[in-house]
């Protein structure tokens, strides 16, 4: 059993798509026990993620975040370091897109472009923040992220309450027409879904975290030093660099996320009371994308629509939204938990196996 097991690991897809599977049915355990009927939920899901073009839409724009929260977590990752911080660098990335996109009047080659980088470079020093202190006072990374996302929350508030803030309101003024990258002959095709250009910018993206970490000799180091700081210092890599360097690329990939929210999304940004759970579904996105890019679009791309499909499976379905946090909860056990679910399909292995010797 144990070297069948080892066999299974190899098959790396096998795992995540057996724990999306398993998270599914304990869903619909559960919903069973709470008294709903499971297939009726999941067939509401499905119908509200494909059953018109502008739920499709919507579906698409939710599925932008998370492949870059997932992205700049998963970067992390791989850089050896645990990037909590993605919920703050997205504030921060939204903030610092919100502010240029009212206060300067711009033409529009100019203005957009303009909100995404400052947006982009805003979120990637909030990360390098972290890495700053990792490196150069020993501080975990873990606790100063939690931190700073809090901080940020309330520091954006403030931003938007003292210089942003629309009369009356509990929310900025609009940003400048010539700063939205919404697509609008695309939003009119799907039924007016606030689709728009960060859609698009999440998949390049996924490619250039894969250029940087695979392509580059940056990306060796970075990867070198996640693998085995000591080893790393050894060979002449200068490790506090590639830490600091690592978190600045992690929070530029969350603070893009944060930027196409208020470009692309509401045109505007609201004082809030808690965080936006991006960033830390960006955690979820990672660990079952394997920290992988492609990995990592698959999983946003599920996430997404189990996320916007379960508006459907309470007004259709009548089952609490918050079923659909079970499913996600399982899924992201069951893929961390991976001796479960290599347990349970080691014996089709084991008799595929003696098949083969039949045949």
């Amino acid at each position: 059993m144990d070297r069948v097991i080892r066999y299974i690991a190899k098959d790396s897809l096998v795992v995540p798509l057996v724990a999306i599977v398993m998270g599914l049915l304990t869903g619909a355990i559960v919903m069973l026990i709470g008294g709903y009927n499971p297939i009726d939920a999941y067939g509401a899901l499905f119908s509200r993620v494909f059953g018109n073009v502008y739920d499709f839409g919507e579906t698409l724009r939710q599925i932008a975040p998370l492949i870059l929260t997932g992205l700049s977590v998963a970067f992390a990752f791989r850089t050896g370091l645990f990037n909590i911080g993605a919920e703050g660098q997205f504030i921060i990335g939204m903030t610092g897109a919100t502010f240029i996109g009212i206060k300067f009047g711009l033409p529009w080659y100019v203005h957009a472009p303009l909100a995404i980088i400052v947006g982009a470079i805003l979120g990637g020093l909030w990360g390098a923040l972290v890495g700053w202190l990792k490196a150069k006072r020993g501080v975990n990374e873990v606790i100063t992220s939690i931190m700073l996302n809090w901080i940020a929350l309330y520091l954006a508030n403030f931003i938007v309450g003292r210089y942003l803030l629309e009369p009356g309101q509990q929310r900025s003024y609009d940003i400048a027409p010539t700063a939205s990258i919404r697509i609008e002959w695309l939003s009119e095709m799907l039924g007016n879904a606030r689709v728009h250009w960060g859609i698009f910018i999440a998949l390049l993206a996924a490619l250039v975290f894969y250029l940087i970490l695979w392509k580059t000799k940056q990306g060796y180091e970075l990867r070198a030093v996640g693998l085995n700081r000591n080893a790393a210092e050894y060979a002449g890599m200068n490790v506090n660099r590639n830490v600091i360097k690592a978190m600045f690329i992690a929070g530029i990939f969350a603070g893009l996320a944060g930027t196409f929210e208020t470009l692309g999304v509401f045109q505007s940004q609201s004082i809030t009371a808690a965080l936006p759970g991006y960033g830390l579904d960006g955690i979820a996105v990672a660990l079952l994308g394997a920290n992988n890019p492609i990995g990592v679009i698959f999983a946003a791309i599920l996430f997404g629509a189990l996320s916007y499909g379960s508006a459907g499976m309470h007004f259709a379905a009548d089952v609490p939204p918050e079923i659909i946090r079970v499913v996600i909860g399982a899924v992201i056990f069951f893929v961390a938990a991976q001796g479960i679910v290599k347990w349970v399909i080691a014996p089709i292995y084991l008799k595929r196996k003696k098949d083969e010797r039949v045949v």
